[in-house]
């Protein structure tokens, strides 16, 4: 009886081990919030987070404006610094994303300036619909395959 019981719950437990995470566009604001040459801290939220995320379901990335249109308009960079994912911090007046746990800096445009980071910060794909900026929600990647 206690497996009648039990396997439901289990089910239930284990299924997110199992399903694909969500990889969908998740609206960030208009695009007249994000000047033209400008980097911006911004938050969305997992569509479709687990009953138990919390606040995990929040994830902070940063917007940086290259042109008034096209398909380098925009950049989207997770925070997390590719050395050990420590978040990054913005310094507008150097141009250059800092991380304060082991040195890693980045250029704007995210690749490596200097310290131990192996490889450029991580990137999103982005979408312009209408006036809205959309940034498709995915895993942070910890390991660049290839």
């Amino acid at each position: 009886m206690s497996v009648v019981v039990g396997l439901p719950i289990l089910g239930y437990l284990l299924a997110p081990l199992f399903s694909a995470p969500t990889d969908e566009l998740v609206p960030v604001g208009a695009i007249a919030d994000f000047p033209i040459g400008e980097t911006k801290l911004v938050s969305i939220r997992d569509p479709s987070p687990l009953a138990w995320a919390g606040q995990t379901a929040d994830t902070a990335l940063w917007v940086r404006r290259r042109e008034s249109t096209g398909a380098q308009m925009f950049q989207v960079f997770n925070v997390n610094c590719t050395h050990l994912g420590c978040p990054v911090n913005w310094q507008p007046g150097a141009k250059l994303f800092l991380c304060p746990c082991h040195g890693g800096v980045f250029y704007s445009d995210g690749t490596v300036a200097g310290g131990p980071p192996p490889r450029p910060l991580f990137e999103r794909e982005w979408e312009v619909s209408g006036d809205r900026l959309l940034v498709r929600q995915q895993p942070l990647p910890t390991v660049k395959k290839g």
